[in-house]
């Protein structure tokens, strides 16, 4: 998410500065501890000032723990505890970055990701020390929170105040966060993100929300995820509402929850409000304070619900941790679009394959579109970006901003009034439930499996939002699918992240390839699980054949969340 609004007059233009302004404010500004292990219990809350100090103690143990000459950046490996802020504001005030470090991620993919942002420093607690246990990470110290050794290192920096310690001056232009975003090269790219973008798009939010200080914000996202920083910490940040934490997201604490923080304000991605609606209703689904979300890929659908049976309302959004193109939702927005696009920003919806625009799109008497094949393509900025680039990846760089506009690698339309709906992910691009995962990773590891002569990894579009994983199998001569053989190797894939499991298996013949010998794609994501060959689906009790009954079935879903018209994209 991200917004191209500046700070109004007076505001501070750095996240130091909103760092700092809480030094001597004793209102409540973090809560956390109310997710027990038994549900809620009473929750720890921590003035702003205190959360100011901690900061500031540790970003005089960063200054003295960097390395000279080294990159000042700090990888962090933690679940949303109250280190994870206390760090984001170390580095603000020490003019240093932040590496969020997915902990889905495996081996030496995990490692890649740390030495790629030329961290020396990781910080991390001991739920997640098994992940990096074996891994080689030459240079890069480890420190591990909620230890005597870790206390022990903090105590000579107790007193330090905001400002007292710095690596590098902060300013607008200093770069704050580093967050990994998947794409078309395989490998996810570190987007940078400097103080001054993350102080307007703050402010912005603030003022958009009307958020005061008598809001609260929960944070159940994952703070290694731009969402949950960027769309919920900082605008608190600004306005001076404290942020209240939940270490993992929980649908069926989430209630409990906001009640015992007071929360008023949430973040979602991907299939979290799905997750929340699947709980068992209950009497007291409305006695809460909560009046707003904010987030993506809901659905039209169910975000209706969901307001309708808890009572609050969801907005939805499109932006980028890159920065280089927003949507934003105006009056007058129908079911199903994003908005328009956001102040700054020239969109259009571009087939690149041509380079020239989409038509707009055609829609029957029921909102299904008639004219996907023509008026899906890439949403692409032909204005100004604010996009920041990516860390130590020109070619990566190039591939986005080509011809001088900013490529986003999202599919969308357009309807005749200019309105913009999301309509996926390109080629080899998947988002599944909030995670951006590149198919040749995937591909990589499933090409292991003794029993693969050839295989494709393409994005199906999910029954409510976002995509599902499909790979089509090629199986050497006199292999035949055998479903537990396969859930066993994927089982024993230490880079396979949590999400990368496919839901849809397609069994053929020979690989579909173009005049050029490359693996057909666009066929085999246009037949998705409606193809002729044998598809198998994966249950919680292992992979199952898709047979005639669970495909009418899995289409009647398709059909209730207005998304059927996806299936032939």
């Amino acid at each position: 998410m991200r917004t191209t609004t500046a700070p109004h007059a007076g505001a501070p233009e750095t996240v130091a500065e909103l760092i700092a302004r809480q030094w001597g404010d004793h209102r409540p500004g973090l809560k956390h501890g109310a997710d027990g292990p038994t549900g809620p219990t009473g929750a720890t809350v921590l003035s702003r000032h205190r959360a100011a100090a901690a900061s500031a103690a540790r970003a005089a143990l960063l200054a003295d723990l960097l390395p000279p000459g080294a990159e000042p950046h700090v990888g962090v490996l933690l679940d949303n505890t109250p280190e994870f802020p206390f760090w984001l504001g170390a580095a603000a005030l020490a003019g240093a970055a932040v590496a969020g470090i997915n902990p889905t991620r495996r081996g030496p993919e995990l490692a890649r990701d740390i030495l790629h942002t030329d961290c020396r420093i990781l910080v991390t607690e001991p739920v997640h020390l098994p992940l990096l246990r074996g891994l080689d990470l030459p240079g890069v110290r480890i420190l591990v929170t909620g230890t005597e050794e870790y206390e022990a290192l903090l105590v000579p920096y107790a007193a330090a105040k905001p400002g007292e310690a710095t690596v590098r001056p902060p300013g607008p232009g200093s770069r704050l966060l580093l967050y990994f975003t998947s794409g078309s090269t395989g490998a996810p790219k570190a987007a940078i993100c400097s103080q001054g973008r993350l102080a307007a798009a703050g402010h912005s939010l603030a003022r958009s929300f009307s958020v005061t200080p008598d809001d609260v914000h929960y944070i159940c996202m994952p703070l290694f995820h731009g969402n949950a920083v960027i769309a919920d910490w900082l605008p608190a940040l600004c306005a001076g509402a404290p942020v209240a934490l939940r270490r993992r997201f929980s649908a069926s604490a989430f209630l409990d929850d906001v009640r015992a923080y007071g929360a008023t304000y949430f973040t979602y991605v991907g299939r979290a409000v799905q997750y929340l609606l699947a709980t068992e209703p209950r009497p007291d689904d409305r006695a809460h304070a909560l009046r707003l979300g904010f987030g993506t890929e809901a659905g039209a659908v169910d975000a209706a619900r969901f307001a309708e049976r808890f009572g609050v309302r969801l907005v939805e959004g499109y932006g980028a941790t890159e920065g280089g193109a927003s949507v934003q939702r105006v009056p007058g927005t129908p079911p199903g679009a994003l908005g328009r696009a956001g102040a700054g920003d020239d969109l259009a919806v571009i087939d690149p394959e041509t380079g020239r625009e989409c038509p707009a799109a055609v829609f029957d008497a029921r909102g299904r579109l008639l004219n996907g094949d023509e008026a899906i393509g890439e949403l692409v900025n032909r204005g100004r970006s604010l996009f920041e680039g990516y860390w130590r990846n020109p070619d990566a760089e190039a591939a986005r901003t080509r011809d001088g506009w900013y490529w986003t690698g999202d599919l969308f339309f357009r309807d005749p009034e200019g309105f913009l709906y999301f309509a996926g992910r390109t080629d080899d691009r998947l988002r599944v439930d909030s995670e951006n995962l590149a198919a040749a990773v995937i591909e990589n590891v499933l090409a292991r499996w003794e029993a693969v002569a050839a295989v494709a990894v393409y994005a199906v579009p999910d029954e409510v939002a976002g995509d599902q994983v499909m790979a089509a199998l090629a199986l050497r001569e006199g292999a035949s699918f055998d479903p537990e053989a396969f859930t066993a190797f994927l089982a024993a894939q230490p880079d396979l992240g949590t999400k990368m499991a496919p839901r849809y298996v397609r069994i053929l013949d020979a690989m579909p390839v173009t005049a050029t010998n490359k693996v057909h794609r666009v066929a085999l994501r246009r037949a998705g699980f409606t193809c002729p060959d044998p598809v198998w689906h994966r249950t919680p009790a292992g992979y199952r054949p898709l047979g005639p009954e669970d495909l009418a079935a899995l289409l009647a879903v398709y059909g209730a969340q207005g998304r059927q018209n996806l299936l032939t994209r």
